[in-house]
């Protein structure tokens, strides 16, 4: 008896650590997105090998330098091992350098090095490539700022290592007494003062045989020494006694010093290349872990491995960006080198992330799951900058960058302070915040461009020097409601308040009633002529009044008034799915990706590969219909997101695609995320746990899960039936168990009554 119980306790801790200790990492596949181009994104992404919010991340580059698209799939040949900070090739990259191997002659420029591969491993800890010509197995495996190299081949003569540290000005130093290269690179694409600059190192464990210098013109030097607008450097090895070459890299945006001290910490000299990738291997699944997903086990094996995949490999993503770049000091410090100001401070400092985008479901991910790391972002990425500059960013990379609209940072800073994440300067945020409502600022990204007519008027008229006016104006209401509930946690003064509450009604100045969409409307109020909803631009940003419409998230009732009621709101709704993909690009003179996308998804207007309109699905909930929403999440999530190279119908941007899809599995999405309400959809995994940072836990439950069972039939929620289309925030962190009861047909009463609905301002 005792013999049994042993063996029975055995056989259920081995059940327990093979589930705690499962390699969610293997799921992750970096590669999906990276099929794009110019023209058609499929994700516009690149495999990042990185840690978490890292500072550094690495990439196979395929690409030229300077091209934004840094790697395609389809490209069949590399160039090197690059150190990349680029979120985004529309924004492209700053202080890149990249690392290459080869044997015998020395093919330094671009064009002379670039060779094909095979015998390809890539996960976000591990990257692993076979150069054809050589022979030669190129491996890395990252740490936040610095990385491990591994060379071997299976006959280690005349290997050389090339160091290409960019153009736009660099600097290259050799030291053979301590086998390390310095190097400096200062390629950036704005958003920098003039002393911005990328201090590497690069550490050997062995003495070179060779060594020298070259510039973008090919030429070689055997100086040591080296400094132009585009230099690299090389070292070589005529007959390496042993299997392979290790060689640490790291790098600094503060000094050459701080970068050892990067490099000493994070891989001491004596650590392995196999402990390097060990260590990076388990923070990449402690937290992948915490979303836990069990796939249905109705469908077959292929599509529930595929459904893993897609989760992971969005998770992934989801936690790439917003990019760390503060560093630690000897004395483990935080520091960062500022790119508003070019000064050294203390202090976190994040960057590489666009608000219009991540507004929607990157950061409301975060506070569900990491609210505490809130904290440091919010200061890190708003109220540091603000003081650094005097403005909040909405586009940072590193720097204040002049893309895209909106004033997103009071959604993102109003979300974190209202879900609990406080650890950071609200006095000096909501400081920055009043700032942009009052200001127009030294970019068109930062502030508010035409606020004057948008404080006055109560929206920004098409007949003024400001473009996309009606975005604007719709943004700015849906910001001016989140400032509103933020300035009543923090007790402003009644008429402070007031200001906002009204302002959050601005989006029915730009809703014209005679055609049932968004439009926009002169100095006069008189709307514009020959309006058409199907053209992009003007007064919309990347997309039309079919996408923008919409755009009215804390009060999607106000919006079903202005239409008429429910009836004409689901009837305009169903029109976006029935009417044809017609485009007017006239805007813009040829079909932008975006346009191209849309209609090869074949879902009418429905644009799911830009994110104007990747919260509408939800809106059936909020008209009692909520059966709509379920089927056509589902069917989003099965059909638009892939587990290969075009895994995506759009750009993925710095997470949000992904986010979307992390949510939509999970079975419930933020459509407005400051009022900390998910909307309800269609779950897609069997079983999902979710690891809250309070060690309580969201466990949620759909049985009868299948391809077909897309409906929801029933909610319980701690075995209790729940009837309301929607969950609470503040619910969610108490702990919940969820049980869906899925089934075939839809439910036409589940969550279709008035009090089952989502919070709205005219509710």
């Amino acid at each position: 008896m005792r013999l049994y119980f042993i063996c029975f306790s055995l056989f259920i801790n081995a059940i327990f650590y093979a589930q705690k200790d499962q390699d969610y990492i293997n799921y992750v596949n970096p590669l999906i997105g990276s099929n794009s181009s110019h023209e058609l994104s499929r994700g516009n992404t690149y495999p990042a090998i990185a840690l978490p919010w890292g500072m550094n991340f690495w990439t196979p580059q395929t690409g030229n330098m300077g091209d934004g698209w840094i790697y395609t799939h389809k490209n069949s040949g590399i160039v090197g091992i690059r150190q990349t900070h680029q979120p985004s090739p529309w924004i492209n990259d700053y202080g890149a350098f990249s690392i290459m191997a080869s044997k015998g002659k020395l093919n330094l420029l671009e064009n002379d090095r670039k060779v094909t591969y095979k015998n390809v491993i890539v996960k976000p800890h591990h990257y692993k490539v076979e150069l054809i010509d050589s022979g030669i197995t190129i491996e890395i495996a990252p740490t936040r700022s610095s990385a491990h190299f591994r060379l071997s081949s299976d006959n280690m003569k005349n290997v050389n290592i090339i160091v290409d540290a960019f153009f736009k000005g660099s600097s290259i130093e050799i030291n053979p007494q301590k086998n390390i290269i310095y190097g400096i690179a200062k390629n950036n694409s704005g958003g920098v003062p003039a002393n911005f600059s990328n201090y590497f190192v690069i550490e050997f464990k062995d003495s070179f045989d060779r060594l020298g210098t070259w510039n973008g013109k090919g030429q070689v030097f055997k100086n040591k020494q080296l400094t132009g607008n585009h230099v690299g450097a090389y070292v070589s090895y005529n007959s390496f006694i042993g299997d392979n070459i290790e060689f640490r890299v790291s790098s600094s945006f503060i000094s050459h010093e701080q970068a050892l001290i990067n490099l000493n910490r994070e891989i001491p000299s004596i650590q392995s290349f196999e402990t390097t990738k060990a260590n990076a291997k388990k923070i990449w699944n402690n937290e992948l872990s915490k979303v836990k997903v069990t796939p249905n086990k109705k469908i077959d094996k292929n599509t529930a491995h595929n459904d893993m995949v897609k989760f992971y490999s969005c998770f992934y993503r989801t936690i790439l960006f917003p990019r760390s770049i503060h560093e630690y000091d000897a004395g483990g410090n935080q520091i960062h080198y500022s790119p508003y100001n070019g000064k050294v401070l203390n202090g976190p400092l994040y960057t590489d992330n666009g608000f219009w985008d991540t507004f929607r479901a990157v950061f409301p991910f975060y506070n569900l799951l990491y609210p505490e790391k809130m904290s440091e972002i919010i200061q890190g990425i708003m109220v540091n900058p603000y003081k650094e500059s005097g403005w909040l960013p909405e586009w940072s990379s590193p720097g204040h960058r002049d893309c895209m609209i909106g004033s997103n940072s009071a959604s993102i800073i109003a979300e974190a302070y209202l879900k609990g994440a406080d650890g950071f300067d609200i006095d000096t945020a909501y400081k920055a915040i009043i700032k942009n409502t009052n200001n127009e600022g030294p970019l068109g990204s930062v502030g508010r461009m035409g606020f004057k007519e948008y404080n006055s008027l109560g929206y920004i008229p098409y007949d003024t020097k400001v473009n996309e006016s009606v975005a604007r104006t719709l943004e700015y209401a849906y910001n001016d409601y989140c400032i509103y509930k933020l300035a009543e946690r923090l007790d402003r003064p009644t008429n402070e308040i007031e200001i906002f509450k009204l302002r959050s009604n601005n989006y029915k100045n730009v809703f014209d009633s005679t055609v049932n969409f968004m439009r926009g409307k002169s100095k006069k109020g008189n709307f514009e002529n020959r309006f058409k909803p199907d053209k992009w631009g003007g007064v919309f940003t990347e997309g039309s009044s079919w996408h923008y419409t919409w755009s009215v998230l804390h009060d999607i009732q106000g919006l079903i008034n202005l239409m008429g009621g429910k009836s004409n709101f689901i009837e305009k709704m169903d029109s976006i799915f029935s009417t044809p993909p017609t485009s007017d690009f006239s805007y813009y003179g040829f079909k932008i990706h975006e346009i191209l996308e849309m209609e090869l998804i074949n879902m009418g207007q429905y644009a799911h590969g830009n994110q104007p309109i990747q919260h509408v699905l939800y809106l059936y909930n909020y008209a009692g219909q909520p059966w709509k929403t379920q089927e056509k999440v589902r069917y989003v999530m099965d059909n638009l997101y892939g587990s290969n190279e075009d895994g995506y119908c759009g750009d993925e941007d710095n997470g949000q695609t992904s986010a979307w899809f992390l949510f939509s599995s999970m079975g419930f999405y933020p459509v407005a995320p400051v009022t900390g309400q998910y909307v309800i959809g269609s779950p897609l995994f069997e079983k999902v746990e979710i690891q809250l940072p309070n060690n309580k836990k969201i466990v949620i439950n759909s049985k009868e899960n299948n391809t077909k069972s897309v409906y929801i039939d029933k909610v319980f929620i701690n075995d209790k039936q729940y009837y309301n289309n929607w969950l609470s925030h503040s619910n969610l962190l108490e702990g919940l168990k969820i049980d869906f009861i899925m089934n075939e047909t839809p439910n036409f009463e589940w969550g279709s009554k008035q009090e089952s609905v989502p919070f709205s301002v005219s509710n």
